[in-house]
């Protein structure tokens, strides 16, 4: 049986995507052996072990489990798409039966892993127009904070009461495409290129953000820090509203000029040329960790500007 304090290994399911690629880089730099279970094999090659799961029904993958140090959870299917009835049954599904079967496997080996770091979204407090939202704030209505109460509900219900549970409800998150995209950002970033990139819709909706680097140290900080316990909002400290986001997001791709996208053009475009929901764009939410604040969690990243800089002035 592999001794929990010497194992560094870590199981990242739902790893092959933009923020599992990029957080297997991260930890992988900082010594610990990577696990990624997932569908499909990764596009990009990397310093990491793959091991083929359906993320429903229980397999030889569990096995992976036993003796781990960790086990995070990404899975769930991507919300930039049209809602249709279908897509949304899936989004739901993905979250909830996935956790659940991780739940299962990890009552299954002899050694299940000490810490569950538990992937969860901050648009759980739903799209409040002016409010600024805090991990004590009330649950939002409607799909998506339907679907991340749900999911976090069977989060809980699938932890062992061993084990130290970590859930961060994640904002946007921005980052580098690093072979497996990089999100919405990149899909932005072009639209700012062809000076595109004006306010969309009021341009007052929230735009809660985080920088991909800021996120993988805050969840290599919930591996390794045993006062890291229940939810966390894991967003910078200073959220924006979309008008300054797409202001910043010009500075950083050097395009003086930027379009805007009234909302009636955001409702008619999105679903026929993007295929995405317009409400993406349309609404949003400030949120900000009073959590993360009270424990000295310092982002290296903590402004829009420069954290744009950072990704997308070379590029």
């Amino acid at each position: 049986m592999t001794d929990h304090l010497t194992s560094r290994r870590v199981i990242i399911a739902g790893g092959s995507g933009f923020l599992g690629v990029s957080l297997a880089r991260h930890l992988s730099t900082a010594g610990w052996s990577i696990v990624i279970l997932s569908r499909h094999r990764p596009k990009p090659e990397g310093p990491w072990r793959h091991v083929c799961w359906d993320a429903r029904k229980l397999g030889e993958w569990s096995c992976e489990l036993d003796g781990a140090a960790a086990l995070i959870n990404l899975v769930g299917r991507n919300v930039d798409c049209i809602k249709t009835p279908d897509h949304q049954d899936e989004i739901l599904r993905s979250r909830v039966e996935a956790t659940r079967v991780l739940g299962r496997a990890v009552r299954a080996v002899n050694s299940p892993p000490q810490v569950w770091v538990q992937m969860s979204t901050a648009h759980i407090y739903g799209d409040p127009p002016h409010v600024t939202c805090t991990e004590e704030s009330p649950f939002g209505y409607g799909l998506a904070p339907f679907v991340a109460k749900a999911w976090e509900e069977e989060f809980r219900a699938s932890v062992l009461t061993s084990q130290r549970s970590v859930i961060l409800r994640t904002s946007f998150v921005i980052g580098r495409n690093r072979g497996a995209g990089n999100g919405a950002l990149g899909r932005l970033g072009v639209l700012a290129r062809l000076g595109l990139g004006g306010t969309i819709g009021s341009g007052s909706q929230g735009m809660s953000w985080i920088h991909e680097t800021d996120l993988n140290r805050l969840i290599e900080r919930a591996l390794t820090d045993s006062t890291m316990q229940g939810p966390y909002i894991s967003s910078s400290p200073n959220p924006v509203s979309a008008r300054e986001f797409m202001r910043e997001l010009r500075h950083a791709v050097r395009m003086p000029i930027g379009l805007p996208a009234f909302s009636w053009m955001v409702r008619i475009a999105a679903p026929l040329f993007l295929r995405t929901d317009p409400e993406l764009a349309l609404c949003g939410r400030y949120v900000i960790s009073t959590r993360l604040k009270d424990e000295q969690f310092e982002f290296q990243f903590p402004e829009l500007g420069s954290a744009l800089h950072d990704l997308l002035a070379c590029s």
